[in-house]
């Protein structure tokens, strides 16, 4: 298939998937459950500690993002201000991910969640932009498609939000933003290969520990109970999924660097150190 072609058939089953997901999936309320955390101790005068505390790492690993985005930090090569841009979004989700949750978590309930829900989407839509700008469309477009993405996550953490004030919460949406790209990243790598910056195995690395980070969840009591009540399983998620955009520094350090011409004898040729010649993106 060509490129455009490609283009269309991810588009059709982005379309196929929400609209099934409207057909086919009643409206999904909010487990009040949700909120039960299995640990609930209180250290330091800090409400179900572990919980609270173990968000922080999302804030240091964000930081620590921006600052190999902007700054170089860990050897991450420069990079234009369009190519950062998806990446810039991503990392800030990730570091107000950390106050967010932790406030959350120091008091759980529905009106709290929605800043949890809202900087996570941030994150997800970041990172799916930075995706798309690599593998499908690295032109002025790629802007619109970051800002589309971010308001349309925040569009589905604000409805449910909404719905919930008015006891008729509908999660379908905020799901479809958090669990959608776990299908349609992968099939943007796979269909469309040819790459500079994003690496299918870090990419892999990423998914892999949010994957992780939301089975732990699933089993926070029973983690929390084989572990002698030292940690729970909500706690041990979120140390996972902090994971996730460390893979991506990592990938980021893979970056391709600048061209530098050096001069040989008068007259020679030039000799390139360094290269922007495309990477394999595997």
């Amino acid at each position: 298939m060509t490129h455009n072609q490609r283009i269309v058939l991810l588009v059709l089953t982005t379309a196929a998937v929400i609209v099934g997901v409207y057909l086919l999936v009643p409206p999904i309320a909010q487990d009040p459950a949700y909120h039960d955390f299995a640990d609930t101790r209180n250290v330091l005068g800090i409400p179900r500690f572990g919980d609270v505390v173990s968000n922080a790492p999302f804030t240091l690993v964000g930081l620590a993002g921006l600052g190999a985005l902007f700054l170089g930090w860990f050897g991450v090569p420069a990079a234009d201000a369009r190519a950062r841009l998806p990446y810039a979004v991503f990392f800030v989700g990730v570091a107000l991910v950390g106050p967010a949750s932790g406030y959350y978590h120091w008091n759980p309930n529905s009106e709290t969640l929605f800043w949890d829900r809202v900087f996570l989407t941030v994150a997800f839509t970041g990172l799916v932009a930075a995706v798309i700008a690599d593998r499908i469309n690295r032109g002025p477009a790629s802007g619109w498609i970051l800002a589309l993405l971010v308001a349309a996550g925040f569009a589905s953490v604000l409805s449910w939000s909404v719905g919930e004030a008015q006891g008729a919460g509908d999660l379908r949406a905020y799901v479809l933003v958090q669990f959608y790209p776990l299908f349609a990243v992968p099939l943007v790598l796979w269909q469309f290969p040819e790459g500079i910056r994003v690496k299918s195995r870090f990419i892999a690395w990423a998914v892999g520990f949010y994957a992780l980070a939301k089975i732990a969840e699933l089993y926070d009591a029973e983690l929390l109970a084989l572990l002698g009540g030292t940690v729970s399983g909500h706690t041990i998620k979120h140390l996972l999924a902090a994971l996730g955009p460390v893979a991506v520094i990592a990938m980021m350090r893979t970056w391709p660097r600048a061209v530098a011409h050096r001069y040989t004898a008068a007259g020679a040729a030039p000799a390139r150190s360094g290269s922007t010649a495309t990477p394999p993106a595997a």
